[in-house]
């Protein structure tokens, strides 16, 4: 296998390890993360207890086509506001957008609107609005107190829980609830509509709306005594911790160091992966030159390694060999030795051949100390006793 895709193959490995540890973390904060809370919004879409789900599902079943509105505040001004009540439960807004959207809800009441605003953060959406604590010794648990003939006070006494007291004072206010000294539901004209603000939402959710005080108190509070025709009901979800749009979410995060880290990783995976995944092309594979460059390599292997024995036992089997094949010696007179071969030999070929078993001695008797310049002498005698046995082989063959 080539170097290259060893690379290849050991990047797959690491970003298949990778891939797995992000997996078995996924997996673990999903599973040891804190459950999620119940939603206490008194939202139309919160069917928990704390949700407003069922006051808007029975408004539909009145034939009174409820609205949930989830654009901002300053597109009210599009809408029949003499024919419209505006429903702002515990709202929840930033502080810095408060007078912003006070003047829209003012410009909305200025024009014949009608708002039901609940809590201490509905109180500062209305005009002149203002609530305090109840008082310390109060049990913020109570049964109200009807005050006055009103439409509001009509509905009896409601079981609620008080959050705060209005605040405002003077003739302009209409105290229509009371939870001991402290006005909890309250209602006044601003311009051509009117403004009812609760203590707290809960006589409008979904756990309370089955008590018949806290179901007239809603009916009362949605329209007008005077209306000769119902309103809209309009319920506002924006601020409910709905977002007006994706960059009212962002505000608050450091953005731009999330850009700035993102490019940079971006940048190094480019300059990391590029470089592995371009075209790679194969090493040059020098050629053997000629069959002499290989033996010299070898020779200079043995020489490298003293290697002495292994050359002159390989130059003593080569003319073994030649012996057996070419000269017709029998395997037993090899085996009988150097001196036995000597005898054939001049039987067969005549001629005096004891330096050849003199030559065969000397190479079965080379070991590894015998030095490198008469190990190449013995070499050499060997190849030219194998020469001589082919020259007087040769007019034989022919």
């Amino acid at each position: 296998m080539s170097p290259a895709k060893k690379k290849l193959g050991s990047d797959q490995k690491l970003l298949l390890r990778l891939c797995g540890i992000v997996l078995v973390l996924i997996v673990g904060i999903a599973v040891l993360a804190p459950q999620e809370t119940k939603d206490s919004r008194p939202s139309t879409y919160n069917a928990n207890p704390q949700g407003v789900k069922a006051a808007y599902l029975m408004l539909q079943r009145l034939g009174r086509a409820p609205v949930r509105w989830t654009r901002p505040l300053s597109e009210l001004s599009a809408t029949d506001a003499s024919h419209t009540t505006l429903v702002l439960a515990d709202p929840l807004y930033n502080g810095a957008d408060s007078k912003e959207l006070a003047a829209e809800v003012e410009k909305f009441l200025q024009h014949g609107g009608r708002v039901l605003a609940t809590d201490a953060s509905g109180a500062l959406l209305l005009p002149h609005g203002a609530a305090k604590a109840r008082g310390t010794l109060q049990n913020p648990l109570c049964v109200t107190t009807p005050e006055g003939p009103g439409p509001l006070a009509r509905a009896g006494r409601v079981e609620l829980t008080e959050q705060d007291q209005w605040g405002g004072e003077g003739p302009l206010f209409r105290t229509e609830q009371r939870c001991g000294n402290d006005p909890v539901v309250v209602r006044y004209p601003v311009g051509q509509g009117e403004a009812v603000w609760w203590t707290t939402a809960t006589p409008m959710n979904n756990a309370q709306l089955k008590l018949d005080p806290d179901l007239r108190l809603l009916l009362a509070s949605l329209d007008g005594e005077h209306d000769a025709q119902p309103r809209t009901i309009v319920f506002d979800e924006t601020l409910h911790g709905a977002t007006r749009s994706i960059w009212d979410a962002s505000k608050g995060l450091p953005l731009g160091w999330l850009a700035l880290q993102s490019t940079l990783l971006f940048v190094l995976l480019v300059v990391s992966f590029s470089r592995r995944r371009g075209p790679i092309r194969m090493p040059v594979a020098v050629p053997r030159s000629s069959p002499v460059e290989f033996a010299t390599s070898m020779g200079d292997l043995y020489e490298k390694a003293h290697v002495t024995s292994a050359a002159t036992e390989a130059a003593r089997r080569r003319l073994l060999q030649i012996l057996v094949r070419e000269a017709g010696v029998s395997q037993y007179t090899v085996q009988a030795g150097p001196d036995a071969i000597a005898e054939e030999l001049h039987a067969r070929l005549g001629g005096d051949w004891t330096l050849l078993a003199k030559h065969l001695h000397a190479a079965e008797a080379a070991s590894t100390r015998t030095t490198p310049r008469s190990a190449l002498a013995l070499v050499r005698a060997l190849s030219e006793d194998a020469e001589s046995i082919r020259a007087k082989l040769e007019p034989t063959l022919q």
